[in-house]
């Protein structure tokens, strides 16, 4: 029985650890459990939910993407270029995403064709596509977007934002994916056991290049919603946002070698760190000592996650 116990508990581990936090937040800082309050952290987590999303599908074959904040600042200065425009909003969301897409293919390739670390790869065209969206912004922010544009990031339907709903919308597709399909089942082969996988006759290569295309989708999508909130698009956009879709896909039990974790826990692992941000905003907390937080909660999972293996 308590065998049992501890092998649930350890299962559940991470939405144990939202719901104390939540709870240990709720008790110094009373304003946190209030429905505005509560809709704000949705939405702050709305745009590295989204990209986590995208990297779960890359963590669980065993890569790693860390080109995401340069693809979401490219992709947000073409869409600011665009609505500036007037373009039509799913026109931009289109040319958007398959800029997203066609990055994440190159990304794909080059991991899977060339034999090269994902680590590797990523890390060159993080620095790549930084440096193009410096020469296409000539390292200046792109404002002056249109009201029907920024309603994406900051508009509601039925009282519920819409990043929130996107991102809803996001995790049920990609839920239905992973779960549900064949290709799902083939991304947890491929990361359990690469050459088990190629051996049963599973396409490795195209599988492992499909979810950086995924990957470099998201991190467009959450380029959409970012750009349109704040109504601006810098060629700054994006730094770091790598290493947060990186927490919360660990925080939400995915293994970083691949083949076992779950898209509905990287979405509790970007809550944890949402709510976490959040809470240390309302108890005054230096944003010097919040990132040093951070960084002891994500390694604290990371070493729970050795100590089940």
């Amino acid at each position: 029985m308590g065998k049992d116990v501890k092998s649930l508990l350890f299962k559940y581990k991470s939405l144990i650890g939202l719901i104390i936090l939540c709870l240990a937040i709720s008790c110094v800082a009373p304003r946190f459990l209030t429905i505005t309050n509560m809709l704000n952290v949705f939405t702050q987590v709305s745009v590295n939910a989204i990209i986590a999303v995208g990297m779960c599908f890359v963590i669980l074959t065993g890569g790693i993407d860390l080109s995401v904040g340069s693809t979401l600042a490219i992709a947000g200065a073409v869409a600011a270029t665009l609505a500036q425009k007037n373009f039509n909003i799913f026109i931009i969301l289109v040319v958007v995403l398959i800029i997203g897409g066609l990055i994440g293919f190159i990304n794909g390739i080059i991991v899977s064709k060339g034999k090269i670390q994902a680590f590797i790869v990523t890390l060159a065209t993080m620095t790549v596509f930084r440096g193009v969206t410096y020469v296409y912004t000539n390292g200046t922010p792109i404002s002056g977007l249109g009201s029907s544009f920024t309603v994406i990031g900051n508009g509601t339907l039925a009282g519920i934002p819409v990043p929130v709903i996107i991102i809803i919308l996001v995790v049920l597709v990609a839920w239905y994916v992973l779960s549900q399909t064949r290709y799902g089942r083939y991304v947890y082969a491929v990361g359990g056991n690469e050459d088990s996988a190629r051996l049963s006759g599973i396409n490795t290569d195209k599988i492992k290049s499909l979810v950086y295309v995924l990957c470099g989708v998201t991190a467009a999508l959450s380029a959409v919603v970012v750009t349109s909130r704040i109504g601006s698009a810098s060629p700054n956009a994006g730094s770091g946002f790598e290493l947060d879709a990186i927490a919360a896909v660990v925080l939400g039990g995915t293994s970083l070698s691949g083949g076992e974790g779950s898209v509905i826990g990287t979405i509790i692992g970007a809550m944890i760190i949402g709510v976490l941000n959040n809470g240390l905003n309302l108890m005054n907390v230096s944003p010097f000592y919040q990132l040093i937080v951070k960084g002891l909660v994500i390694l604290l999972a990371v070493m729970l996650d050795k100590k089940n293996k």
